[in-house]
């Protein structure tokens, strides 16, 4: 069976086994602090990328540098925070029955305002909201297999934790172009690595949804 393609729901993650993800996840499960929680933090996480990404626009050379540092940021502490809240749920036995709710809403409300905040940086609203729906139509495809066959198929290119490490990267090389003076560059270069991220989030969801639901019409046949 493809490595991506699991009859449980838990996305294959190799960071999960790692001693940081498993010390940490132990911590948590020492405190108060629930599964759900960790949920509700990862959309606050995804606030701060979103918000770094729009005010962003307004500043130049190591303010913006400071504020794609943000942006990445965010994307990575919501990527934990989505990483947490499931070992804290199973590993914890902090498992509730409204926890498969939050352990999914709050990512597609995650998914949203960090690339629509995207569309804002670049001053491409337009494309920034059909790159977030096609981000949910990706999940959607995913979940859907899920209630058709049981398969939870977490194919990319341009999955979750593929979208948050393109747009980390793209911030990264923003912020770089912005305060290293490359003459062969344009004034507004870091603008156009954010929309060129965009494209790409585009063509790959794309991609991605086609992936998926051919080889769930595949399963099916």
């Amino acid at each position: 069976m493809n490595d991506n393609k699991q009859t449980g729901d838990r996305r294959p993650l190799g960071s999960r086994d790692t001693v940081w993800a498993q010390r940490l996840s132990q911590y948590l499960a020492t405190t108060s602090i629930t599964p759900n929680q960790i949920s509700y933090m990862s959309v606050a996480f995804a606030g701060l990328a979103a918000l770094a990404l729009v005010v962003s626009s307004g500043y130049q050379g190591w303010a913006y540098a400071l504020f794609m540092v943000l942006v990445v940021l965010g994307c990575q502490l919501r990527l934990i925070c989505n990483l947490m809240d499931g070992m804290v749920a199973i590993e914890a036995g902090k498992q509730t029955r409204d926890g498969a709710l939050w352990n999914e809403f709050p990512d597609r409300v995650a998914d949203i305002i960090i690339i629509a905040a995207l569309g804002v940086a670049t001053d491409w609203v337009g494309l920034g909201w059909a790159a977030a729906a096609l981000a949910v139509l990706v999940a959607y495809t995913r979940e859907l297999g899920k209630g058709i066959d049981g398969v939870v198929d977490f194919a990319g290119p341009m999955a979750k934790p593929h979208r948050m490490a393109l747009v980390s990267a793209g911030a990264l090389l923003a912020g770089l172009v912005e305060i290293v003076p490359i003459s062969l560059l344009p004034v507004d270069a870091a603008q156009w690595v954010l929309l060129a991220v965009l494209l790409i989030l585009v063509v790959g969801c794309v991609v991605t949804v086609c992936r998926r639901v051919l080889t769930l019409q595949r399963r099916l046949s």
